[in-house]
């Protein structure tokens, strides 16, 4: 199995463009207003105009009312959408798009019971437990998670390009999302950084023993 590569909190068309010439299966965009990596409608509409067909375009959102994810969903054409507060799972599913549900790991934090409560999810993203939303560029002890999960999973949190051949290796993920770890700053990526991540999960599929 192929992980797919997701690059997200682009803020910059050029960035959008290295993660789509390194290989990236999707790109995400945060429409979360606290977070520095946040872009307005406006703006993505650019940033959306630099993906070609066949990459997804993941909207992220943490506790955002439904008007402003409609208006996203007007204005811009997001394939999947990603939610990462304490949204139910009528909310989530209430848009007819596809969504992952972020679930923040720590100890004895039971993964197999948070998913079974969003059943309608194509898939759950793995992240670190810190305070606010999102890793914050921590990765968590990839052991926490249960050995049989039979939903697609998505792991994210403190990746890089050092140890993303570690990650695939231990998890096996369906997907891998990078933020912090291919950036120069907050929102600002880095194109050798892209490629070297890219790079490394590509490695790390062909290492997997079937």
């Amino acid at each position: 199995m192929r992980t797919r590569t997701k690059i997200c909190g682009l803020t910059r068309v050029e960035d959008v463009e290295a993660a789509v010439d390194a290989g990236a299966d999707a790109i995400g965009l945060v429409f979360y207003p606290p977070s520095p990596r946040a872009v307005e409608i406006d703006q993505a509409v650019a940033l959306c105009a630099a993906v070609p067909p066949f990459v997804s375009i993941v909207g992220l959102f943490v506790n955002a009312s439904r008007a402003s994810v409609l208006a996203v969903l007007e204005a811009l054409p997001i394939s999947l959408l990603q939610f990462h507060g304490e949204e139910e799972a009528t909310y989530c599913e209430s848009f007819g798009r596809p969504y992952l549900k972020a679930a923040r790991v720590r100890q004895g934090f039971d993964l197999l019971d948070y998913a079974a409560r969003y059943p309608s999810a194509c898939g759950l993203l793995v992240d670190a437990w810190v305070d606010g939303y999102g890793g914050g560029g921590h990765a968590f002890d990839w052991r926490l998670l249960p050995p049989q999960f039979d939903r697609p999973l998505v792991l994210a949190g403190g990746l890089s390009p050092v140890n993303i051949g570690e990650a695939i290796a231990l998890v096996r993920p369906w997907a891998v999302d990078v933020s912090s770890g291919v950036e120069l700053s907050k929102g600002v990526k880095d194109r050798a950084l892209i490629n070297a991540f890219i790079a490394g999960v590509r490695d790390a599929d062909g290492r997997k023993i079937p």
